[in-house]
């Protein structure tokens, strides 16, 4: 079976699983000039990586081809600036091992350096533990790009892959991490402890999904967070880690307990609370694709209010990204 070229580990740090970007037209095409600027100033913040279609991304609103254009457009405008170094990660997600080998192998022709990949959920019903290590096994055989699992019980019908299964999978060489959107620390733990032990893999990659456990990840031997936070606070997030990696620890604490605060708030409002955020602060972000609405001007204003310390805090903060030497 098709197998990846060695590649070196995932970097470690803060992701940012990207928004997409929409004309405001009545087929709301790509805009791909958008989209590219967008990677662009979260590279010079300081990410370590980008991921593309994503459920920041809309992944579920995007046909197979725009999610081509929108991971070739990532990395050609990262290629350009000259941020060669910062990888892209691509979701891959489909409801079939057949319909996900397709889009990775898309993802892989755009550029991708890895995906990531959700449990198939429409057949809730089918997919037990056995179903679940089956499938993934089988996706991670035939790619030919890394696998990163993506545990996110709120985007899969309630599914929530736990320790012992995720231990196993770990084992196959060609799965590289996880992304914990479920928020549980005791589970990425566990699994930190079975990957970097000595019989471990010190490569696999135990990754927050939620910008309020960056550090509490960190803590327990996790490698950073793709979180989504870190589209309007990409500067705040990398503090966060870059100040307990360097073992200042109170101080990062104190800064995780505030980007706590505005990440709820985003959370709360989701993607057009992003894009509403971005719009202000940023001057584009634009509209969602229906059926997601826009929030409400009202609405705007009360988001605006509960993330305006953090912003403020964000625009005080210098980018720590650095062009390869």
């Amino acid at each position: 079976m098709p197998q990846p070229t060695s590649t070196p580990p995932l970097p470690e740090g803060i992701w940012a699983p990207t928004q997409v970007f929409f004309h405001d037209d009545a087929t709301t095409s790509l805009d791909l000039e958008t989209i590219a600027l967008h990677a662009v100033r979260l590279a010079r913040a300081g990410v370590a990586g980008l991921v593309t279609n994503g459920s920041n991304g809309e992944a579920v609103h995007l046909t197979a081809s725009e999610r081509a254009q929108i991971t070739q457009t990532t990395r050609t405008a990262l290629d350009t600036a000259g941020f060669t170094h910062i990888p892209v990660m691509a979701g891959a997600s489909d409801q079939s091992l057949q319909g996900t080998l397709s889009l990775i192998e898309d993802a892989r022709q755009a550029g991708a350096a890895a995906v990531l990949l959700l449990v198939p959920s429409f057949f809730r019903w089918a997919m037990d533990a056995a179903a679940i290590e089956k499938y993934f096994l089988a996706v991670a055989d035939a790619s030919r790009l890394p696998v990163v699992i993506y545990n996110y019980p709120g985007a899969v019908a309630g599914l929530d892959l736990d320790s012992d299964l995720l231990v196993r999978l770990a084992e196959h060489p060609n799965i590289v991490g996880t992304k914990f959107t479920c928020g549980n620390i005791g589970k990425l733990a566990r699994l930190a402890a079975a990957v970097n032990g000595a019989a471990g893999r010190a490569e696999y990659r135990c990754f927050s999904g939620v910008a309020d456990a960056i550090m509490p990840a960190l803590a327990v031997g996790g490698h950073g967070g793709i979180v989504g936070a870190a589209n309007v606070f990409p500067r705040a997030c990398v503090e966060v880690y870059s100040l307990f990696v360097e073992g200042r620890w109170e101080e990062a604490r104190t800064k995780q307990q505030r980007l706590a605060l505005a990440d709820w708030a985003l959370t709360k409002r989701a993607i057009p609370g992003f894009k509403a955020i971005l719009s202000k602060f940023h001057g584009y972000g634009g509209i969602p694709r229906l059926p997601v609405q826009l929030l409400s001007e009202g609405e705007q204003e009360m988001l605006f209010a509960e993330i305006e310390e953090m912003m403020e805090v964000e625009q005080q903060l210098e980018d720590f990204g650095r062009l390869k030497q």
